[in-house]
């Protein structure tokens, strides 16, 4: 029955989680650090050192594993150490391509591993996928790896003609689903073999916990077991609270999601319209460069995430969110509120992100009170 049961069920019903020992229908929080044995020495549970995962930590993993559609999942202390994982498990030197836009603090970690060759990696431009084929090396490389919705522009990657690309190399290929969540796009049904979220951001949804996931489409995968023992020795695994908050929150994630992506659409189309604005990057727009693509990978909406770039360069975006009064200010994405930062300026001067380019997170809000304050701080100067 579990698979046939629809994402919105194991949500609303934290994937089956429940405190057995009361009968409570929200889970305990476990927080003891190791477990007992019995008098023959045989631990009395599945559980042994928090380090290797805990009661709750499960909880989650097996809700996050059937939204996924995966065979496994294992969460992570912050999503950075989720990412990290899957290129600390392969072996030093390994070749890998990967999407130079995405995930800024990943990107640059991979930037800086290959100018130490402990990876050598090859970019390409999520804007031109057809690079990805120039780029994988047969029988050599190891990993393919992209973000879609990409961050912070929201270009769209064709998960599956890029699964094509790696597997014709013999390499897996990872896909960063964060901004699509598993309600809008499933991954591993379009031929990835990892899959991995800053759990931080949709799944928990309330910018109250760091936390980070990945799943896997075979838990035989030999990286997969690399991945845990990076996992377990390095000491990366997710607090017992965290992951109690973390399903807490799962639990109207569909809810959020669903209100989000009407709500980002709605907004994106006022952008659009807007004389102070240069161009809105949204995939539910059919003015999108991959909307067809995002249409054809991603179901029931288009997530809530955008970014519009502001006529008059830095100066203007910033006074854009200066003047902002309900839209909040900040780093981070995926909450119940809105948040809306100017990437140039976290990113550096390194960053190829145009400099008038404000990145939105659309949250729970009512849209035209949204609508309101950004209108009104576009227009005010």
């Amino acid at each position: 029955m579990t698979n046939q049961i629809k994402p919105e069920t194991v949500l609303a019903q934290g994937g089956g989680a429940h405190d057995a020992a009361t009968g409570g229908v929200a889970p305990a929080i476990q927080l003891s650090s190791t477990y007992m044995r019995g008098p023959d020495n045989a631990l009395l549970t599945e559980n042994f050192y928090a380090r290797y995962g805990t009661p709750n930590g499960r909880q989650a993993e097996t809700a996050i594993a059937q939204l996924e559609g995966a065979a496994d999942a294992r969460l992570f202390s912050s999503g950075m150490a989720a990412g990290l994982a899957v290129f600390r498990a392969l072996p030093a030197g390994a070749h890998v391509v990967a999407t130079r836009r995405g995930y800024f603090s990943i990107v640059a970690w991979l930037t800086e591993q290959h100018a130490r060759r402990a990876l050598d990696v090859s970019f390409f431009d999520p804007r031109t996928p057809e690079a990805l084929t120039d780029l994988v090396r047969k029988g050599e490389t190891q990993l393919v790896w992209i973000e879609t919705p990409v961050n912070p522009v929201y270009e769209v990657v064709d998960i599956a003609a890029t699964a094509e690309a790696a597997r014709g190399a013999g390499a897996l290929l990872g896909v960063d689903s964060t901004a699509a969540t598993p309600l809008l796009t499933r991954p591993i049904e379009h031929g990835a073999d990892l899959v991995f979220h800053s759990a931080t951001k949709y799944l928990n949804g309330h910018s109250d916990v760091l936390a980070g996931v990945l799943c896997t489409r075979d838990e035989t995968l030999p990286l997969w077991k690399a991945i845990e023992q990076e996992r377990t020795v390095g000491g990366a695994t997710l607090g017992a609270f965290e992951a109690w908050l973390l399903l807490r929150g799962m639990r109207t994630m569909h809810l959020r999601v669903r209100q989000q992506c009407e709500n980002a659409l709605r907004i994106a189309h006022e952008l659009e319209r807007h004389p102070r604005v240069e161009r809105v990057t949204y995939p539910g727009l059919p003015t999108h460069p991959q909307h067809a693509t995002a249409v054809k990978q991603m179901r029931g909406g288009f997530g809530g995430m955008m970014s519009f770039e502001v006529k008059g360069g830095a100066a203007a975006a910033l006074g854009v969110i200066s003047r902002l009064k309900l839209v909040k200010v900040a780093t981070s994405l995926g909450g119940v509120e809105t948040l809306i930062e100017h990437r140039r300026s976290i990113e550096g001067p390194q960053s190829d992100v145009p400099e008038g380019l404000l990145r939105l997170s659309v949250g729970c809000e009512h849209a035209d009170d949204l609508w309101a304050d950004l209108n009104a701080a576009l227009s005010a100067s």
